[in-house]
């Protein structure tokens, strides 16, 4: 039977564009890593590992990473908890439900450097509607809590300026935009639950809402929840809009905000050491690899209903 090489014909326009833009620009990166290479310089010394040196030693680096985590491990436990009970509230709603669906999804629809301007606002120490909103429970029973106590003795603290709060009131932006986004996948989820199934677990004894969420609906959504999860992680790390909508001349107060993001636009392109940030880049794919592999492991463990 004689072959021909016609199926190269059909597969290889598209092996060339996956080569040229997507392992291409690893690749380069990965090359420059491994080099002190700036725009405009005719060459490149080799370094070998000194950048990935920096980055795991330096102090500037620990704190990218310390902000980055504690951002990532903020943001995606409450966005992905807050999607899942914001999804089993509509999908338990008769009437109304579509406006709820829009009213939780109009912070991933809003151009967040728009709305970083309103929580600005929102958290100024004077003139912000939160620090006010605290002020007012002053001298009631809420005092009894010392941090309360304290706010309405010296004063509430300045959210976005103070470095023991700025990454957490980033990280509340951050869930604020994120959880619509998981209510939608949760909602795709939920409508693929078949019903039987509910009707079979309420004849073997799962009377309460409780029972029935516990033996259908949660082990029926494993699949969504691995994907949502997985999602969150990677939106999570690529988190930059806000920290430079707030902070565009560094990382916030002591580099408390300084996450990797942040930190690959600040040396490659703010400060042109396109060496370090190249390090950072791989580093930063690294861990979105790790994430990949992760949620491929657990697929093929089967994250479904048997």
């Amino acid at each position: 039977m004689q072959t021909t090489n016609a199926h190269w014909w059909f597969v290889g326009p598209a092996l060339f564009l996956m080569v040229v833009i997507l392992l291409m620009p690893i690749a380069i990166a990965g090359a420059l890593s491994f080099t002190s290479y700036s725009l405009g310089n005719p060459g490149a010394e080799f370094v070998g590992l000194e950048n990935y040196e920096k980055i795991f030693t330096r102090s500037t680096y620990e704190k990218m990473f310390g902000a980055t985590f504690r951002y990532v491990f903020v943001v995606v436990p409450l966005s992905v908890g807050l999607g899942l009970g914001a999804a089993l509230l509509i999908n338990s709603t008769r009437r109304f439900g579509d406006l709820y669906k829009t009213i939780y999804f109009l912070p991933v629809m809003a151009a967040l450097i728009a709305m970083a301007i309103v929580w600005e606002f929102a958290f100024h120490p004077t003139i912000g509607i939160v620090n006010s909103t605290l002020e007012r429970g002053c001298g009631s029973f809420l005092e009894a809590w010392s941090w309360y106590a304290t706010g309405c003795e010296r004063g509430f603290p300045l959210w976005l300026t103070d470095r023991d709060y700025a990454i957490w009131t980033v990280a509340f932006i951050g869930v604020w935009q994120g959880f619509g986004f998981n209510m939608v996948l949760y909602l795709a989820g939920l409508t693929s639950v078949p019903r039987e199934l509910y009707h079979a677990a309420e004849m073997d004894g799962a009377e309460t809402a409780w029972d029935r969420f516990r033996l259908v609906t949660w082990p029926m959504l494993g699949p969504t929840t691995v994907f949502v999860v997985t999602i969150s992680f990677i939106r999570s790390f690529q988190v930059f809009d806000t920290v430079e909508a707030f902070y565009p001349q560094g990382g916030g107060p002591s580099k408390s905000v300084y996450v990797m993001m942040f930190a690959i636009y600040e040396k490659a392109i703010q400060q042109n050491l396109m060496g370090i940030g190249a390090a950072i880049t791989v580093v930063f794919l690294g861990f979105v690899m790790f994430l990949t592999l992760m949620q491929r492991w657990l697929v093929e463990r089967r994250v479904h209903y048997t």
